[in-house]
């Protein structure tokens, strides 16, 4: 088992910047793929972004292309979510979760093949 935790939330102006952190520890050798995902009120939680542990190939929701980055430090175990250009849309809990299993592109955007979570952080982004 893999346990991450989050921070870096907060609450910032449209136009503005964060950056999101996840550690992980535990079992993180057999991390294969990280993904940030987000959840705002009375909406189901979605994909953001994606990284693969060993070559770092990354991927994103439409949502956030252009303006979201996400980057690891594998020395450290940790994942980054730079994200730029906040909007009030961008506003939920964001949780980072670990997979162990390969699988398509497609699958790493589901959030049933993801085994680990972390307990999230909130962003509020202010119009």
């Amino acid at each position: 088992q893999v346990q991450l935790v989050e921070s870096g939330g907060g609450l910032v102006q449209a136009g503005g910047s964060l950056r999101l952190s996840c550690a992980a520890s535990g079992r993180s050798f057999s991390t294969y793929v990280m993904g940030w995902f987000r959840q705002a009120p009375g909406k189901e939680r979605e994909f953001v972004a994606r990284i693969t542990w060993s070559g770092g190939f990354t991927a994103y929701a439409d949502s956030v292309k252009g303006r979201f980055t996400i980057s690891r430090d594998n020395a450290k175990n940790t994942v980054y979510l730079q994200m730029n250009s906040l909007k009030p849309e961008d506003t939920a809990v964001y949780c980072c979760a670990s997979r162990a299993v390969p699988g398509t592109i497609y699958d790493y955007m589901k959030e049933n093949g993801y085994s680990d979570w972390g307990q999230g952080t909130q962003v509020t982004v202010s119009s």
